[in-house]
């Protein structure tokens, strides 16, 4: 069976068009029957459409039996890790404000499998189960807990610590920099006024260049970027360079002293030699965290991430989370600044390209020049080729030993790519 709704991380799309109320409503009855019931933790971003959809989504809990617990604003990593019977966040992580969703997550904060989704969706049509309806309880004080429990468990002392953080006008917006300054940095805060309409909109992580002007103006030891959910985290430099979630990843793990580290297909060549050079353990899986976070599990892991900033440690916790990450990284720098700890990645050039397409079926004979191009750059080189699980774009890498050649790689897939789907 083919999944309709859900893509790489939830269902997602643009409020009223793609994602409706009935639709949310649905979604929440369709995974309260899948879970058998019981109580149902929801958190959200703050979207707009966020109260509108999380009630949808409760009454879909309720309809089937089951309780709903909102929580009010949270991030996603808060959910997972609080989750009940099930957590569920109404959000489209660091798409635009026009855009939200639900994510889900199992009892134990895990993200569901592709198998689970493909259940869920099979009880989309599920009529509400009449005299059995359940519950929705209000309980918007959850978060101090999760605050609690990733100041003690990841951070550190930071007295004498100047950070810039951009909250992206999302979940952490009331969260990270109060968690910032009680270990005794100084923050700069911006991205921290939400109002409805300007979640990821020239801010956060998909955005680093407010941030980066901030750390260079107030002259900060390093900034730390966020997306609107809080599970992706990036950083910027004391010369105010972006740092990914790669570079991230190899300073987590030199610091840390973990034996594998998890990531997708999209890590930099660069990472990879690093690793090996060092003794670490790579293991590679399909893009999104929650593969990931799957091949951690399986193989006895704790650090993984993707590039574009979802960074996981799983040492007393379930999934990805964004504070946890930036506090990690903060205590790794051990008094460098971060562009010396970064150094030790030598990263190849790379160069992407979103593709806006018609269709997202990879052809013959694209993914047959995919393969051509592989067989000849590697070891030193390669080409990806991905439908992006979130848009109606293919996304496009290019990795190669110099800038100019990942340029025309990418430069020339696309347009295959846009012949033959667009």
């Amino acid at each position: 069976m083919t999944r309709r709704y859900f893509g790489t991380d939830g269902v997602r799309g643009v409020v009223g068009k793609d994602l409706t109320p009935e639709l949310v409503e649905r979604l929440g009855r369709a995974a309260t029957l899948w879970a058998g019931g019981g109580a149902v933790l929801v958190g959200r971003d703050t979207r707009a459409s966020g109260r509108e959809l999380e009630h949808a989504f409760a009454s879909g809990v309720a309809s089937a039996g089951g309780h709903a617990v909102l929580a009010g604003v949270l991030p996603t990593p808060a959910v997972a890790l609080l989750s009940l019977d099930l957590g569920a966040v109404i959000s489209a992580s660091h798409n635009p404000p026009e855009y939200n969703g639900v994510k889900l997550f199992d009892g134990d904060g895990g993200k569901l499998t592709d198998a689970a989704e493909e259940e869920i969706e099979a009880l989309l049509e599920a009529p509400p189960q009449g005299e059995e309806r359940g519950g929705i309880d209000n309980l918007e004080v959850i978060g101090s807990s999760y605050v609690r429990h990733v100041v003690e468990r990841f951070g550190g002392e930071l007295s004498g610590l100047k950070l810039a953080v951009d909250c992206a006008n999302g979940a952490y917006s009331a969260i990270a920099p109060k968690a910032f300054e009680e270990l005794g940095a100084e923050v700069v805060a911006i991205g921290d006024q939400p109002d409805g309409s300007n979640i990821n909109v020239g801010c956060g992580a998909t955005d680093l260049r407010a941030l980066q002007e901030v750390v260079a103006s107030d002259g900060c030891d390093l900034g730390i970027a966020f997306d609107g959910d809080g599970d992706r985290m990036l950083a910027v430099d004391e010369r105010g360079q972006a740092v990914d979630g790669d570079a991230i990843l190899a300073v987590l793990a030199l610091d840390l002293g973990v034996e594998l580290v998890a990531v997708t297909q999209m890590a930099n060549l660069g990472f990879h030699r690093l690793m090996a050079e060092r003794g670490i353990r790579v293991v590679t899986t399909d893009v999104g965290d929650r593969y990931v976070l799957e091949a951690l599990k399986r193989e006895g892991g704790l650090l993984g991430g993707e590039q574009s900033g979802h960074i996981i440690y799983l040492e007393d916790h379930v999934t990805g989370d964004g504070l946890a990450a930036a506090l990690l990284l903060c205590s790794a720098l051990d008094g460098r600044k971060l562009s010396q700890a970064t150094a030790v990645l030598e990263r190849y050039p790379q160069a992407t390209a979103n593709v806006p397409v018609a269709r997202k079926e990879l052809t013959e004979p694209l993914l047959a020049e995919v393969e051509r191009l592989n067989a000849e750059l590697a070891p030193d080189g390669r080409v990806l080729v991905r439908p992006s699980g979130t848009e109606p774009v293919v996304r496009v890498l290019a990795e190669a030993s110099a800038q100019e050649k990942a340029d025309s790689l990418c430069a020339s897939i696309a347009t295959l790519v846009a012949s033959e789907l667009g």
